[in-house]
């Protein structure tokens, strides 16, 4: 093959109790992108949709992940590579790791599949490092791999696929705000408590539990943030009450979707989810806030072609 489509989820990272290391990936949004081989060494960015978005490869997240992984390759030529946004940056699900991920498993596929998706995820990372300053996987290791992942160590990367219960479901709004992860980064305190701690890894192998058991309530249980959440939500409009109804309307738990500005929830079966967004709307119609709002099941596979 000499061009491929496909298509590059959103993710929800750190999932409340897991800071920079749980991720999912949705199946109901995310980018799609065309990635095509040429003669000429390098990578091009021809086309972008979606977003206004620089063209220029080393200033762009897929230019950066790319040659990334062309600069372990053996491969004598080059990319083009189109980008067709429908993750809106600094929306808080994953917009530059979709376009990161997309474009590094679609020229490891055209090229035959010569690096693992752990190689993968550590040039998806190189574009991370582009758009927040930080080279995190949190989102980038669910669009590859797909489903919930736990990056258990940085050096040497150490990524650990999750499983993912069938009846889950996630909401997810974005009030039409940006909030950039390198802002976001900024706010947080570089100490916690002991005790803080303590809950917070609490928490974390309760979640990780709970996807294992397909406890649906101890998942909930475990959708608890004392570190960074606090300090957070305070520049998202209407998180609290969002939470409080999402709570009520049933959802397991709720939370911020990686940096913000998005909320996410997550709930046992399609018909809480939705009800869920509905309740989420009714919060943001009343405020006066735009927003957009998905419900979606986890994307189990990843980023996948488009044939």
């Amino acid at each position: 093959m000499e061009e491929i489509r496909v298509f590059c989820p959103a993710t929800i990272a750190n999932l409340s109790c897991g800071f920079d290391v749980l991720g999912v990936a949705l199946d109901a949004v995310g980018d799609e992108m065309i990635v095509r081989k040429t003669d000429t060494k390098g990578i091009q960015i021809t086309k972008i949709t979606g977003q206004d978005l620089p063209l220029a490869t080393e200033k762009n997240v897929a230019g950066v992940a790319g040659l990334a992984l062309l600069d372990k390759s053996d491969y004598k030529g080059g990319f083009e590579i189109e980008i067709h946004k429908k993750i809106k940056p600094g929306s808080g699900i994953g917009s530059s790791a979709a376009s990161s991920a997309g474009t590094v498993w679609a020229m490891n596929y055209l090229l035959g599949k010569p690096f693992s998706l752990s190689e993968l995820v550590e040039f998806a990372m190189q574009g991370e490092k582009l758009a927040s300053d930080v080279a995190h996987a949190d989102n980038v290791a669910p669009a590859l791999f797909g489903g919930f992942t736990l990056v258990r160590g940085y050096n040497p990367l150490d990524v650990v696929p999750l499983p993912s219960p069938k009846e889950l479901y996630a909401t997810v709004i974005h009030p039409q705000i940006e909030i950039k992860t390198s802002d976001s980064r900024k706010i947080l305190k570089t100490n916690i408590t002991l005790q803080k701690g303590i809950k917070q890894w609490g928490n974390l192998a309760g979640l990780v539990a709970g996807l294992f058991k397909n406890d649906y309530d101890l998942i909930g249980r475990s959708l608890e943030d004392h570190v960074v959440e606090p300090i957070r939500s305070i520049l998202i409009p209407g998180f609290d009450d969002i939470k409080t109804r999402s709570l009520e309307s049933g959802a397991l738990g709720c939370g911020i979707s990686g940096s913000g500005p998005s909320i996410f929830a997550l709930s046992k079966g399609k018909n809480i989810a939705q009800r869920v967004a509905q309740a989420m709307t009714q919060v943001y119609e009343a405020i006066d806030v735009e927003f957009d709002v998905h419900v979606s099941p986890i994307n189990t596979i990843g980023v996948k072609p488009l044939f």
